[in-house]
């Protein structure tokens, strides 16, 4: 008879890879061959629920050698069909799967920047339980598509290292420049929140591939240039040398390129404008004019006076000291030599 012609039921070899296949049809002849491989399970299940599991080798569908099938059986069809949904699971671990993109904005405990972090990698997939599997996500879980299960478990991963990574950086556990050396905790963290998710689903991610977490680059620059600042201050002693510094240093260069500093060096030049503003300015004091000597009788003069007051001889023009710098004075020059202060008398 047609109905005793033997079907042999696998997984393609093109989708040997999958977490879960799922055999197209829902119609199951009897006598057929189930061929489970050894690194697979195969389940049949109706109305959401789990009736028979096979493990791995050849078995006839029959309820003579599977008692439990005998519930399938489709009377309509005198008895030589099964109506069930077939299930091929992988008892083994699905590697290679990506997963990325951006965790979170954080606060640098160092710096005290707001940065954005992402990340990117591999992981692991396995199934812990696949009766639980099946029935969890069953209805909610299109599980004829290869990727859906993989895709779903990345995505729960990428929010579970969300939740590690901003606990440990804003707690001061993981400082953000020295994130790749805290790869292996960091593994540990989202591994422990990642599997408790996925534990309800019969589910779990043994381990992580190679994976990295980074900065968005323009925070990456922002922190490499504020850290190369805070280091130059500290060697130089204060702000206002570095700045002095940098401001020579910029303006070198924009005389060598024929312009100006560029925009930090206008920075400087204004924070160094603003401390020169702050800095009081130091006025030597006036050196007063010495007196002057008559040359006939010795008498003693006032300062600026022409004539001895003594006996009327016109006295000699005395030497002008400037107010400023105090330095002599050549006659009758307007203006000091050594200072440039405007002379009088």
């Amino acid at each position: 008879m047609a109905w005793l012609a033997r079907e042999f039921i696998a997984v393609p070899e093109n989708r040997k890879n999958q977490l879960v296949y799922k055999w197209p049809d829902v119609t199951i002849r009897r006598y057929s061959r189930a061929i489970v491989n050894a690194d697979e399970l195969a389940l049949f299940v109706r109305s959401g629920q789990v009736l028979a599991t096979l493990g791995p080798g050849r078995h006839r569908i029959d309820a003579v050698e599977l008692p439990v099938l005998g519930a399938l059986l489709d009377g309509v069809t005198g008895g030589n069909l099964y109506r069930a949904e077939l299930y091929f699971v992988a008892a083994r671990e699905v590697t290679g799967l990506r997963f990325g993109g951006r965790l979170a904005d954080v606060r640098d405990p160092v710096s005290e920047q707001v940065v954005t972090l992402r990340a990117f990698g591999e992981f692991a997939l396995a199934v812990r339980d696949p009766a639980v599997l099946i029935t969890a996500l069953t209805g909610t879980t299109d599980l004829t598509d290869p990727a859906s299960v993989t895709s779903w478990a990345a995505e729960l991963l990428l929010k579970s290292m969300k939740v590690a990574v901003a606990r440990g950086v804003s707690g001061g556990e993981w400082p953000v420049l020295g994130l790749s050396e805290q790869l292996r905790p960091i593994e540990a963290a989202v591994l422990r929140e990642t599997n408790l998710a996925l534990y309800e689903y019969g589910l779990r991610i043994p381990r992580m591939g190679n994976f990295d977490i980074t900065l968005a680059p323009e925070d990456a620059e922002r922190l490499k240039r504020l850290a190369k600042d805070i280091t130059y201050i500290r060697l130089a002693g204060d702000f206002q040398r570095y700045a002095a510094g940098e401001l020579a240093l910029g303006a070198g260069q924009g005389l060598a390129h024929g312009g100006g500093g560029g925009a930090e060096g206008g920075l400087l030049g204004a924070a160094m404008g603003l401390a020169a503003l702050q800095q009081p300015r130091i006025v030597p004091p006036a050196v007063p004019e010495p007196a002057v000597g008559c040359g006939g009788c010795g008498a003693a003069a006032p300062a600026g006076a022409r004539f001895c007051p003594g006996c009327g001889a016109r006295l000699a023009a005395a030497p002008r000291h400037c107010p400023g710098c105090g330095a002599e004075a050549a006659p009758g020059a307007r203006f000091c030599a050594a200072c440039g202060t405007g002379l009088t008398g």
